[in-house]
C-alpha cells in the first residue's frame, strides 16, 4: 500500500508507507469510529475497508473517519446490502449496467454501462441499481483484489441521456461510499459533444479518480492498445473492439443476479449469528443490543470532499 502526497502542482509524489504503521492508522481510526450493533456495519468495518477510506484521505485519520462516518449513515438508511433483484428488475431491463461474464488480466470485476439505453426517469431508481451493481461487483471479486473496472460504451448516448444530477451523484456515491474501489474507467467512443458534458463532470472527480478515466477510440491504434493491455481480447466484447460475440440476454442475467441475492443473503445471515453468539457469550442472554442511534445523529450525508453472468452467443 502506499502513503501518497499532493505535490504542490497538483500532481502527487509517491511514499511507502510501512506496513506496521498501516495497522496503526487502521487501529487508531476504528477507535474513532467506537463500536456499532448494526450487523451490516460491523462487516462493513472490517481492516481492509478502514484502509480503503485511509488511502482515499491520505492515512489522515481524522479526514478518514468523517468520510467513514458519513459512509455509515448512508449505509444505514438505504441499506445496499438488502437490495435485491425484484427492487431493480425494471432498471436492469435495457442492460444499461451488468456485470461482463469475464475479468480483466488482473483478475478485476468489469461493470458494463451503456449510458445510451437509460430506460427510466427515475433518480433514486436509477442509483438504487448502480448501488445493487457495485454490490455485487464487490462480492465477486476474487479474494487477492478489491477494484472493479467500469467499461462504458456509449452507442446511442446523448447528452439527455445523463441528466447531471444523476451523474454527480453517482460520483457522490463511487468517490465517498466506495472508495479505492475503481481499479479503471474506459470511455469507449465517446461523441464528440460529450466533450462538453465531460467539461462540466471533471470537476467532481478528485484527482486519483481522474487519472483512472481513459479515453479509447475504435479507429485509434494507441487507445486500442489500452484494450489488449488490460483484457483478453478473445473474452472481451465485440463492442469494445475485442472477439466475444456475446450480448446481455435479460432472463438469463436475472437468474444469475437472484442467485447473488441468495449468496448475499447467506453471508449476512452467517454474520448476524456469529454477532449474536458473540454478545451472548459476552454479555450473556439478557443483554440488550446497544442503539448506534446517538453515534449517527449530526454526522453529514456523504459529500465529495477534496464476474460471471449468462450471457446469448451470437450464431456465426
Amino acid at each position: 500500500m502506499s502513503f501518497l502526497f499532493k505535490s504542490s502542482n497538483g500532481g502527487t509524489t509517491e511514499k511507502t508507507l510501512p506496513q506496521e504503521e498501516q495497522q496503526e492508522k487502521i487501529n487508531e481510526l476504528r477507535k474513532e469510529l467506537g463500536e456499532h450493533s448494526s450487523a451490516a456495519i460491523q462487516d462493513f468495518l472490517s481492516d481492509a475497508s478502514l484502509a480503503r477510506f485511509l488511502r482515499a484521505r491520505n492515512w489522515n485519520v481524522q479526514k478518514a473517519s468523517k468520510m467513514m462516518k458519513a459512509a455509515m449513515k448512508w449505509r444505514l438508511a438505504l441499506k445496499p446490502e438488502n437490495i435485491c433483484w425484484d427492487d431493480i428488475a425494471e432498471e436492469a431491463e435495457t442492460g444499461k449496467i451488468y456485470r461482463a461474464d469475464y475479468r480483466d488480466k488482473h483478475g478485476r470485476t468489469v461493470l458494463v454501462l451503456r449510458p445510451g439505453l437509460e430506460n427510466t426517469t427515475s433518480a433514486t431508481g436509477q442509483i438504487k441499481y448502480l448501488v445493487y451493481s457495485l454490490e455485487k461487483a464487490i462480492m465477486n471479486l476474487p479474494e487477492d483484489q478489491e477494484k472493479m473496472v467500469w467499461l462504458t460504451d456509449f452507442q446511442s448516448w446523448t447528452l439527455g441521456s445523463t441528466p447531471l444530477k444523476v451523474t454527480r451523484e453517482t460520483v457522490n456515491v463511487l468517490q465517498d461510499c466506495y472508495p479505492e474501489r475503481l481499479g479503471l474507467a474506459i470511455l469507449y467512443n465517446p461523441p464528440r459533444i460529450f466533450e462538453s458534458f465531460w467539461k462540466i463532470v471533471k470537476p467532481f472527480l478528485d484527482h486519483e479518480t481522474r487519472k483512472k478515466v481513459k479515453f479509447v477510440y475504435s479507429n485509434d491504434k494507441e487507445s486500442q492498445k489500452i484494450m489488449a493491455e488490460v483484457f483478453d481480447m478473445e473474452e472481451l466484447d465485440s463492442a469494445f473492439g475485442g472477439k466475444n460475440p456475446a450480448t446481455f440476454e435479460y432472463n438469463s442475467y436475472a437468474e444469475q443476479m437472484q442467485e447473488d441475492d441468495k449468496k448475499m443473503g447467506s453471508l449476512h445471515s452467517s454474520t448476524n449469528s456469529l454477532l449474536e453468539s458473540a454478545e451472548k457469550e459476552a454479555n450473556g442472554a439478557d443483554s440488550d443490543a446497544s442503539s448506534e442511534a446517538s453515534f449517527y445523529s449530526g454526522t453529514d450525508s456523504p459529500k465529495h470532499e477534496d464476474g460471471e453472468h449468462s450471457i446469448t452467443k451470437k450464431n456465426g
